[in-house]
């Protein structure tokens, strides 16, 4: 596998600077001010995610901001009435502190191997209001574990040359390659929760590392309090990925994105669920922007074979769900009956020396005893039961987000393994108690942001697994081997 260094990672301070200085000057637009990103790599093909913007940077992070009015009645917070979005005299989305609007344009990708010379070319595409000002490039054709370089070029509608931006990418090995693979998994990064003046902390720890991909489960934005139409849902993504430190990374490592309920809809939801809550921005509507923002194609359900050692799955939790509030039994699903008879025959038909689950949502906890929207909760115990069986009989790793805090646990009954990666950042932990480690599941418990990193490798020719519990530094606060059950 041709392997390269990631030369910016290491140099946080300049990094700001660095980030410009990868971005070629143009008088006018289009740019790119909110990145690119590398996604659905597999062993011969990725996608390429792309998004126009009038500006080379985002709006200032002191300028207007809108106000939502709820009807004056007493209620929990995510249960009130929405009545209406305030702008400020004479501004709309576009304006709103933070925000990176778009702009009509032309768009086409470059790539080629590392050790190549010559370029290969997309056809230009134009980027219009529809998609947000999106597009996305498939490139096929790969050669499994090896390291890509691309280029994303802009033009105006008039033909005028734009910005452009460099990127890079490792294909995953083919199956018979037993050689060295890292991963990282991150959750949970909420943009009023920030820890640096460019963005996350953590995108530069995960960076360091060299990974060959990463993982997102899910909460990538939170829609709930401010998305009550598709353009704000928009904006959230733009206010997100105009942080120097995501564009830096996501430019640079190959990902994958698994959504869940805030980076969906609203907190806990599911696909019949009526809410006075969310306004004008419906369930559906956030199915189609989910995919408008991030690579994807085909179902949202996945699985990627990264050489000899290692196959992932990537589950969709939102998309066939029961009612949290249905009574449990036989019929209550969060997979539904398609994606899980799908999941068992893959995992079966595996002769991968380790399988890993990577989940938005818990499979064994502990969690809170208020919520009820994951398999680690009672409202969901009957297929909860069922899966941990068959994961524990598999020896599948479970690696999960969604909660706002760090733990290694074993289910008691199955010894099912199950790590959790935590928040993006220590303002955005929270939600347990670090005086609460419960002996009968946890192993480890930490109840800051951080990320997790995986090595796989062969000792002694024997394929080996580490799993290392980071925090937004990068410095490993727990590690430990994965045996199976």
């Amino acid at each position: 596998m041709h392997r390269f260094p990631r030369r910016l990672a290491h140099l946080g301070a300049l990094l700001p600077t660095l980030f410009l200085l990868s971005i070629a000057a143009a008088d006018e637009g289009p740019y790119l001010a909110t990145g690119i990103k590398i996604g659905e790599v597999d062993d011969q093909s990725a996608i390429v995610w792309t998004r126009l913007t009038r500006n080379a940077q985002r709006n200032p992070i002191d300028g207007p901001e809108v106000t939502i009015e709820y009807e004056k009645k007493s209620a929990p917070r995510r249960e009130r009435v929405f009545k209406g979005v305030h702008f400020p005299d004479d501004c709309t989305v576009a304006d709103l502190r933070e925000a990176a609007p778009g702009i009509d344009g032309e768009v086409r990708v470059l790539w080629k191997a590392a050790d190549d010379r010559q370029w290969q070319k997309t056809p230009w595409r134009n980027a219009r209001p529809l998609h947000d000002f999106t597009r996305q490039f498939v490139l096929d054709d790969l050669t499994p574990g090896t390291a890509y370089q691309v280029r994303v070029e802009t033009r105006a509608v008039d033909g005028k040359p734009g910005a452009t931006m460099d990127g890079q990418f490792r294909t995953a090995p083919a199956a018979d390659d037993d050689g060295k693979i890292v991963f990282t998994v991150a959750t949970c990064f909420g943009n009023d929760d920030t820890d640096s003046p460019d963005g996350f902390k953590v995108y530069r720890a995960i960076e360091a590392l060299d990974p060959d991909f990463f993982v997102h489960t899910g909460d990538i934005i939170y829609y709930d309090a401010l998305a009550k139409s598709v353009d704000l849902a928009r904006y959230h993504w733009q206010r997100t990925y105009s942080w120097p430190t995501n564009v830096q990374f996501h430019r640079n490592v190959g990902s994958y994105f698994i959504k869940d309920d805030h980076d969906t809809w609203k907190n806990d939801c599911w696909p019949t669920m009526d809410s006075p809550y969310m306004g004008d921005f419906t369930f559906r509507q956030g199915l189609a922007v989910f995919r408008e923002q991030v690579p994807m194609r085909g179902p949202t359900y996945r699985t990627i074979r990264w050489g000899k050692d290692l196959q992932i799955w990537l589950v969709e939790g939102r998309d066939f769900r029961s009612p949290n509030t249905m009574p449990d039994g036989p019929d209550k699903t969060i997979w539904g009956k398609k994606q899980k008879r799908w999941f068992k025959q893959t995992v079966k038909e595996s002769d991968a020396a380790f399988k890993v689950l990577l989940s938005p949502t818990p499979m064994v906890g502990p969690d809170r005893s208020n919520k009820n929207d994951n398999h680690a909760n009672e409202g969901f115990t009957h297929e909860g039961d069922e899966l941990r069986k068959f994961l524990a009989a598999n020896d599948v790793a479970v690696f999960c987000g969604d909660r706002h805090w760090q733990f290694m646990s074993i289910d008691p009954v199955t010894k099912l393994c199950e790590y959790s990666c935590g928040p993006g950042s220590d303002p955005h932990a929270g939600g347990w108690k670090q005086e609460d480690y419960r002996e009968e599941y946890h192993r480890f418990l930490r109840v800051k942001g951080g990320f997790i990193s995986v090595t796989i490798e062969r000792v002694d020719e024997k394929p080996t697994m580490m799993v290392r519990f980071h925090d937004v530094e990068g410095d490993v606060k727990y590690e430990t081997p994965f045996t199976g059950t």
